[in-house]
């Protein structure tokens, strides 16, 4: 949702004042509304600190290690602050490194909440010790971690490469707590003495006083002022990764897959904010931020996590030595935040598949949806009162196009009170929900984190009489303008106001509420329209705590609070769907994200691939963008486009602003509206083979869509590609961005492997770019030789629908005459299957056998559905073909061959989908 000016009778005379000049309607974000590096003073101070010899240095005398970590003291020459490092060798290849002040002057903000569990370690221990460093052993193999004393500098090297240095460019800063100069009594007070023992070591020299910069206890930005009481509290420190030019991560941003390098323009940024209609290929922050960065070589894949909820800015730098006669290049990555401490997690890899492991058993795995928020999604703001749903539910039905939610924006509720109803226009919710429940489909609803202040209006009355509101630095609660007017914020840091919130999605409290109404949490950075940089003054408090120190963390608190509601009201047997805009590192847990307030123009269609693929790497996996754009009115052609490219997406979701024309699917003539309807339904045949990579998503933590080199991350031509992606490792799809398109190069990775064209059934070999004639008709899309996927092709209504019915298996041979994949299910919509009750079936075929075994014997579940077809591709044509279930049964199958593709179809093999069954070809 937007920052658009609301309806005169809804919003008060100074909010009117305000819009207009924060958010007139314009083709782009007005830059002028944020802050760039060289206005935010922390950020300018710290980049103004060149690379060069850090003044820390390691007091190796005050080493202490025990079984889980290492500790050490750092000085800073400079001004004699110290600092404590620590220092812990992780399971699973994974190394800490914290750095706080060692005695500050109170207690610097850690980020709770994100990580699943505390760590596990492994023991770490020393090889190698002189005056000049300390050498550790990493366990793995010959890794090793090197703490150099003067100055300090840690470098993770494997036998003779140096895999990862810190601090090796100077770039540690850490601004300790300190008092103001002119607070300062002329006897030293309690904090004097406390002060002068955090500053300087007994015997050491007095500390250096350091001047006093511009920005550092009061800012100015526009009209808004930050009153920083605690003063300078900002950290800075460098990576270096030899040998690598490829860097990714660090969402969200419209930009490229690939990191740029960020010298010479501003960093790129972390700070969650509402950003109207933003720009393409531009490092401002956006809606979310995941402080974690990828690095890939054709050797090895590294990450780093960043975990600080602050406000975040990291440049990027490449360079390029030469190094035994050879050029060998390098990226430098710097990362600065407002408050908090320094605590980082280096996931040393290897391999992709390791990285995303590695940060999944830190951050926790992406949610389980139920099935049907796979599906289609149509959204509006806003549809207009109950006929209005009711029309367009029919006419998806009239028009033979599947959909499974409907969404209600903003204008649904009572005067913009979340949790309630319009009277007039949504007088009977019960009812419109039980009719869309009778034909299987459901509903969202939007549930925003700003609350009318109205004596009137319960959930305000609630959360002030309780005190959850987030204060302002005077004390009272903070207020702002948003969509309702005058709002407040509730605190979603305290345990105690999220549980209350979850509880208000109890039947029994949202009134009209039923089991198949979701959630939508939009606004959530916060949005505070008249604050600066359009959110939350940093100077309010969360208890003891500055909105500076948690902003990043709001969002994924209240998706959090939200996800909690939702099961909490089945009894916890359902699973939730809750969409949310803002998010941080561990909102994976709790739904899925969009990219916000994207335009109807080719640029952002292109761009949403990128951000997708990025948002996956960092384990969100349930990504999506606007089909259609959401401001702006696409022509036909691009709507189209859209579509096709949307239905392989993870989260497929239309919508669109609302002043813009309706663009539900038949308004655009017949033709249109009949390649629309084969886009969606393509998503629904595929739904199986969706379900089953959210599950291992949800498992494993492996992204659903993923960058080609994440499969191949030996072939430095995928390294950079960002206009087609892979879904698991068996579909690859390459969606037409282009205006007027009458054909794209798509590249087919991999040596030896071979791809089947899934509309022609033509194959192609691997490690080629090819040129694909395209016509409206379709995009791209190859399954990967080698491969078994299961969909299902008598599309309905909705997914609900389609519960009992029959697949059909595709059958990829590879250049070998093999394939393999997988089958599951499960009811769909429960935790049930934590509880064993799903079947998991692995598809093999070899030698001319497609058989199904049982891949978790301990597993409870049955099903009605059964294999209806098998389609093979890539093989000759048997003299026979013969059933054989797992009692001994044996049958002969009819079959069709198409010589001209190498096509065999199968027909009506007619076994259950969960029982044991092969098929001999001869």
């Amino acid at each position: 949702m937007r920052n658009m000016a609301a309806p005169i009778d809804r919003m008060g005379l100074l909010l009117l004042t305000l819009l207009p000049v924060l958010f007139s309607i314009s083709d782009a974000v007005d830059r002028s509304n944020f802050k760039t590096c060289e206005q935010s003073a922390f950020c300018k101070r710290q980049r103004d600190v060149k690379p060069g010899q850090s003044p820390y240095r390691a007091l190796l005398e005050t080493l202490e290690l025990s079984d889980t970590r290492l500790t050490l003291q750092l000085i800073n020459d400079n001004n004699k602050v110290r600092l404590l490092l620590e220092l812990y060798r992780l399971q699973g290849n994974m190394t800490r490194v914290k750095i706080n002040e060692l005695k500050p002057l109170k207690p610097r903000y850690e980020v709770p909440d994100v990580l699943v569990k505390d760590p596990p370690t492994e023991p770490l221990s020393v090889l190698n010790r002189d005056e000049n460093g300390v050498v550790l052993s990493l366990g793995a193999d010959s890794q090793r971690l090197i703490i150099s004393a003067r100055p300090f500098r840690l470098d993770i090297v494997d036998g003779p490469n140096v895999l990862l240095s810190i601090n090796s460019r100077g770039l540690l800063v850490f601004e300790h707590l300190r008092l103001r100069k002119d607070t300062k009594s002329e006897t030293d007070t309690e904090q004097d003495v406390e002060q002068n023992v955090a500053e300087k070591g007994e015997g050491e020299e007095e500390v250096k006083e350091e001047e006093d910069q511009p920005g550092m206890w009061e800012e100015t930005f526009k009209s808004h002022s930050d009153s920083k009481p605690n003063g300078p509290t900002s950290i800075s420190l460098d990576f270096s990764f030899p040998g690598v030019e490829h860097v990714y991560g660090i969402p969200e941003h419209a930009d490229t897959l690939k990191l740029k390098s960020t010298e010479g323009g501003d960093p790129y940024r972390l700070y969650n904010l509402d950003v109207f209609q933003y720009e393409l290929h531009n490092p401002m922050a956006l809606y979310g931020a995941v402080p974690v960065l990828l690095s890939h070589t054709t050797d090895r894949t590294m990450g780093v996590f960043w975990l600080n909820a602050a406000e975040t800015w990291v440049d990027i730098s490449s360079s390029a030595s030469v190094q035994g006669g050879s050029e060998k290049s390098q990226t430098d990555v710097r990362w600065i935040s407002e408050s908090g401490i320094i605590d980082v997690f280096v996931m040393l890899g290897p391999r992709p598949t390791d990285v995303f492991s590695q940060y999944a058993s830190l951050t926790g795995t992406q949610s389980f949806p139920p099935l049907a928020a796979l599906a289609y999604h149509q959204c509006r703001w806003n549809y207009n009162d109950q006929e209005d749903v009711k029309a367009v539910d029919d006419g998806f039905d009239e028009h033979d196009i599947p959909y499974d939610f409907i969404w209600l924006d903003i204008e649904h509720t009572d005067g913009k009170r979340y949790f309630t109803w319009d009277p007039l226009k949504f007088s009977q919710p019960r009812e419109m929900l039980q009719n869309l429940k009778d034909k299987k489909r459901k509903m969202v609803t939007i549930v925003d984190p700003h609350i009318k202040v109205d004596s009137g209006y319960k959930i305000h009355k609630e959360i002030s009489s309780k005190g959850f509101y987030i204060k302002n630095k005077d004390g009272g609660d903070y207020e702002g303008w948003c969509w309702p007017g005058n709002a407040g914020y509730p605190d979603f840091t305290k345990p105690e106001m999220r549980a209350w919130w979850a509880s208000m999605f109890a039947y029994d409290q949202y009134e009209g509420s039923m089991e198949n109404l979701y959630t939508w949490n939009d606004m959530n950075e916060p949005s505070v329209f008249n604050g600066p940089e359009v959110t939350m003054h940093k100077d309010a408090l969360h208890g003891v705590w500055e909105h500076r120190d948690v902003h990043n963390l709001y969002g994924f608190y209240v998706q959090m609070a939200t996800a909690q509601g939702l099961i909490q009201r089945s009894g916890g047997v359902e699973r939730p769907f809750v969409l949310t805009r803002a998010f941080f590192a561990g909102s994976q847990r709790y739904g899925a994200v969009w990219t916000g307030d994207n335009a109807a123009e080719w640029g952002h269609l292109k761009m949403s691939i990128p951000m997708c693929l990025s948002l996956g790497l960092v384990g969100i996996s349930f990504c999506g963008a606007d089909v259609g754009g959401f401001f702006k009115s696409p022509n036909p052609e691009l709507l189209v486009r859209w579509y096709q490219a949307g239905a392989y997406q993870p989260f497929f979701r239309a919508h669109a602003h609302l002043d813009t024309p309706r663009r539900e699917p038949w308004l655009f003539g017949p033709e249109n509206t009949a390649l629309i309807r084969e886009a969606v339904r393509q998503r629904y045949t595929l739904l199986p083979y969706w379900y089953q990579l959210f599950y291992h998503a949800h498992r494993t933590g492996q992204p659903v869509m993923r960058p080609l080199w994440v499969e191949y991350p030996e072939n430095a031509a995928t390294f950079a590609i960002e206009d087609e992606f892979l879904l698991g490792k068996d579909l690859l799809v390459h969606p037409v961005t282009d205006e007027g398109s009458r054909g794209v190069t798509a590249h087919l990775p991999g040596e030896g492997e071979v791809w089947y064209d899934v509309h022609t059934y033509k194959k192609h070999q691997g490690n080629q770019n090819l040129y694909i004639p395209v016509t409206m008709n379709s995009i791209p899309v190859f399954q990967r030789g080698g491969s078994i996927i299961s969909r299902k092709e008598r599309v309905r209504r909705s997914s609900l629908c389609m519960q009992d019915d029959p697949y059909t298996l595709y059958v990829a041979v590879n250049a070998q005459g093999t394939a393999e994949g997988e089958l599951y299910i499960d009811d769909g919509h429960t935790f049930n299957y934590e509880k064993q009750q799903f079947i998991h079936r692995r598809l093999t075929f070899a030698e001319g056998e497609l058989s199904s075994s049982n891949l978790s014997p301990d597993s409870q579940f049955s099903t009605a559905s059964w294999i209806e077809k098998v389609v093979f591709m890539g093989v000759t044509k048997p003299n026979a073909a013969t059933l054989r279930t797992a009692g001994g049964l044996e049958s002969a199958l009819e079959f069709e061959f198409e010589p001209a593709t190498e096509l065999l179809s199968l027909r009506k093999p007619g076994v259950n989908a969960g029982a044991d069954w092969t098929i001999q070809l001869r």
